[in-house]
């Protein structure tokens, strides 16, 4: 699969450039030039995106601002989409649009996918997106985590499978470290927890609070407290409606309604409608009848005594003691001690908790040391297998006398560390390894980082070797090499040249050269040009085909568009390419 990522970079108003659009397709793009003018475009312009430092000097004198912007077709599941969209970019169809625009004064601001965002965001979105790998310049794989990476990928399941066993083992001894941090560290706030919880169970045990019980005491506390009244209206009630036996003259609401019954009874069978009426006149008569009753009996049971009034009230004050402190109502009171009865056997059993925490720290960790030893074992075996091929592929690169290795340590530790090769190793969620590519740029010399062991080509030769070895283990989808091929010539360019084209299989690759012998293998060619009406001077791209691709490769040539010998020599290095590839 042939990864495409950078579509185009829209420029205006950069240096000498007024506007112009570099349009790149997937595989290998060669941009070529008067010196420095490909530079400026590509390398300057893509930096900007990538959000480097941005200097207020590349603004066209005369110009308001200076604007970069690009399109990228991105996976929607891949890290850089999935960061875009957090910070509210919209992705269309799976393309990004990213742009950073520098003001006249300095300012600069950045845009993704249509939002406004922080100049830092393009950064991180460039570590998943390009590896610019240039003279000043260099990202990727210079970084040692990237490095790990990229070698873990190299090492295939030889390094997956531990891996995976490491990863789940760290992460369930972060989580019981923590959860036995939190009990040694807190074992004076969990104790006083645990005697109040113990002091409020038992206050709640002591008075024996029944579900409802302080709603039923305030009902009969209410009817207590009123007592007398409540059986002066129930005996006026109860006149009202029955009458009273001492009084044989006063008139009844039973008496009436009897009185009503009797009319209309004596002539129901006149009239149906009139049935109806006397059938519900005497269903009042039997209510009347039923509630006097009760009110009598009411009456007759109401006792004011002032004594279980005073119990009642007592009860209530030792309920709202309960419900002041541990809940609402009785009910919440009740849940409350359900649920600090629980946590207090949690809290009692603390102690037990610490020695099985502890003891599954210890298995975890002497499990992790296995895991890292295994772990470091698969990756010093694969390291050795890409040094050399890294190695191999210098000496075709006008390296001859250099030599790639691998610095596969670990950093030895007095506490909280894990247990390997015999000794207490700092660990992390990758292992115990601490990985960093290291060269020897020529016999005698020691290994060293390989962004201090080179020059600014060599460097530029050393991370394309890298990258041809690495090619599909490096998930980064779009390569940048400023001037791969400086300092080289002859065989040693053309070896450059395939070996980019060897790359493109995979990943999408940009290089900015000035050699024919590389810019021949590029299945795209950009040519970048100056012109000047005396007063002003603007730079253009133009994509090189055809006829004017053999121009321009005989320009580089021999600086003679129309030499026929350097015609020639341009048409054999195109040929040679296609059949080199």
């Amino acid at each position: 699969m042939v990864f495409h990522v950078l579509e185009e970079m829209r420029i205006r108003a950069l240096g000498v450039i007024d506007d112009a659009v570099v349009e790149l397709s997937p595989g290998f793009t060669a941009v070529t030039g008067e010196t420095g003018a490909g530079k400026t475009m590509v390398v300057t312009s893509l930096g900007l995106l990538l959000g480097g430092r941005a200097d207020a000097a590349l603004v066209r004198i005369g110009a308001k601002a200076a604007v970069v912007e690009g399109r990228l077709t991105v996976d929607a599941r891949s890290a850089a989409a999935v960061r875009a969209e957090e910070a509210g970019a919209e992705l269309e169809d799976g393309v990004l649009l990213i742009s950073r625009t520098l003001s006249a004064e300095g300012r600069s601001r950045a845009h993704v996918g249509g939002r406004s965002v922080p100049v830092g965001l393009l950064g991180e979105l460039a570590d998943d997106l390009v590896a610019v790998h240039g003279q000043t310049d260099q990202q990727g794989l210079l970084r040692p985590a990237r490095q790990r990476q990229a070698l873990d990928r190299y090492a295939g399941a030889a390094v997956a499978g531990p891996l995976e066993k490491y990863a789940g083992a760290y992460r369930r001894l972060h989580a019981v470290s923590a959860e036995l941090e939190e009990l040694t560290t807190r074992a004076r706030e969990r104790a006083q927890e645990a005697d109040l919880l113990r002091f409020g169970l038992e206050e709640v045990a002591a008075a024996e609070p029944r579900p409802g019980e302080d709603e039923e005491l305030a009902a009969e506390a209410e009817r207590l407290g009123h007592a007398e009244a409540l059986a002066s209206a129930a005996a006026v009630a109860h006149t009202a409606l029955a009458g009273n036996p001492e009084d044989p003259e006063g008139v009844d609401a039973a008496t009436l309604v009897a009185g009503a019954h009797r009319a209309v009874e004596a002539v129901r069978s006149h009239d149906p409608a009139l049935a109806g009426l006397a059938d519900r006149i005497g269903e009042v008569g039997i209510l009347l009848s039923d509630v006097a009753g009760d009110l009598a009996g009411y009456a007759d049971n109401l006792d004011a005594d002032p004594i279980r009034l005073a119990a009642v009230e007592e009860r209530r004050a030792a309920l709202t003691q309960l419900t002041r402190k541990y809940g609402e109502t009785i009910a919440d009171v009740l849940v409350w001690a359900e649920q600090g009865a629980a946590r207090l056997a949690e809290l009692d059993g603390d102690d037990d908790r610490i020695g099985e925490l502890t003891a599954e720290c210890d298995a975890l960790r002497t499990e992790l040391g296995e895991l890292a030893q295994a772990l470091t074992d698969a990756r010093t075996e694969a390291a050795g297998r890409f040094a050399e091929a890294v190695t191999a592929e210098l000496a075709s690169l006008a390296m001859p006398h250099a030599r790639v290795t691998f610095a596969i340590r670990q950093t030895e530790t007095e506490e909280d560390g894990i247990e390997v090769g015999g000794r207490p190793v700092v660990f992390g969620p990758h292992g115990a390894d601490e990985v960093e590519l290291l060269l020897a740029p020529h016999p005698g010399a020691p290994p060293r980082p390989i962004a201090k062991g080179a020059s600014g080509g060599e460097l530029s030769r050393v991370m394309l070797a890298v990258e041809v070895v690495f090619a599909g283990s490096d998930p980064v989808p779009t390569y940048l090499f400023d001037e791969v091929d400086a300092g080289v010539g002859g065989k040693a360019a053309v070896e450059v040249g395939r070996r980019l084209a060897r790359l493109a299989r995979s990943a999408q690759v940009v290089v900015v050269t000035h050699l024919p012998q590389v810019a021949a293998f590029a299945d795209r060619h950009l040519v970048v040009e100056k012109t000047n009406d005396g007063s002003v001077t603007r730079s253009g791209v133009k994509a090189m085909e055809g006829e004017d691709r053999v121009r321009e490769l005989s320009r580089m040539l021999a600086g003679q568009e129309d030499s026929e010998l350097a015609r020639a020599h341009a048409e054999e290095l195109l040929e040679a390419a296609r059949a080199g590839r």
